[in-house]
């Protein structure tokens, strides 16, 4: 046994991709299987990994969740900003500048109007939850627009990861929302072409929440739908550590 954990610490970052990728798998399976893929296994991966972040912390006393196990010591380095802000950047190299002109001037209006709704509305949470620093209003802000957003805000700006934890659970519980109600609310909202759905990933911006609500309206949907919401990802990083975070901090 001494050995196995031996293997298991001096290959941190290796065990830490093997374990998000066996969790992947049950939670990919658990979404299909028992919401006929309603709820992305993304969303339900997000929310095992906030559970055993939580048990983690609590067993070791620590403040790094999970990786404060030793064995599981990796997720200290994949969890880091290096690997976040490659994430962020990979998935924004995937987007076209031509292509998100074919939303015209309504496709620019839904992506910043989406992300400053979202923001607004976060923000008031964080407000009503007795936070007052301009810091964490913004990281929760941030993570009502996605929960991308939220951390990468949280960690430019410094705030505490429990602030930057409710920011992730406030973009994971707008991701799910948006799968269930996005097949509901498209036929009346006139949601059946590349260029409406181009127009609502814009406004909405969770990628996996837009992408698996429109896969449950129309898969032909989908690729229009997650190339504006991923603008509003890297635009949503852009805006909220830098002018939302001094019009709030003008504010309070």
């Amino acid at each position: 046994m001494n050995w196995v954990q031996d293997v298991l610490i001096k290959n941190g970052l290796v065990v830490a991709f093997l374990a998000t990728g066996i969790l992947m798998l049950i939670t990919h399976w658990l979404g299909k299987r028992f919401t006929g893929s309603r709820i992305p296994g993304s969303a339900i991966a997000i929310f095992f990994g906030l559970v055993l972040a939580y048990i983690g912390g609590r067993i070791t006393g620590g403040k790094k969740g999970i990786a404060d196990i030793e064995a599981l010591s990796g997720f200290s380095l994949m969890g880091g900003s290096m690997f976040r802000d490659f994430t962020i950047v990979a998935t924004a190299m995937g987007a076209s500048l031509i292509k998100i002109r074919q939303a015209g001037v309504a496709g620019a209006i839904a992506l910043l109007l989406g992300i400053v709704i979202a923001f607004v509305f976060g923000a008031g949470v964080a407000i009503a939850m007795g936070y007052r620093d301009a810091a964490s209003i913004t990281t929760i802000g941030g993570g009502a627009c996605t929960f991308i957003i939220g951390p990468v805000t949280g960690g430019a700006l410094g705030a505490s990861s429990e602030v930057i934890t409710i920011s992730i659970a406030a973009g994971l519980v707008k991701s799910i929302l948006v799968t269930i109600a996005t097949p509901i609310l498209a036929p009346s909202i006139g949601l059946n072409n590349s260029k409406t759905a181009m127009i609502y990933g814009g406004l909405i911006g969770t990628t996996s929440g837009v992408a698996a609500g429109l896969a449950a309206t129309d898969p032909k949907l989908v690729p229009y739908g997650a190339l504006t919401a991923t603008f509003y990802t890297g635009l949503g990083c852009l805006l909220c550590p830098s002018i939302l975070y001094l019009v709030v901090g003008w504010i309070v």
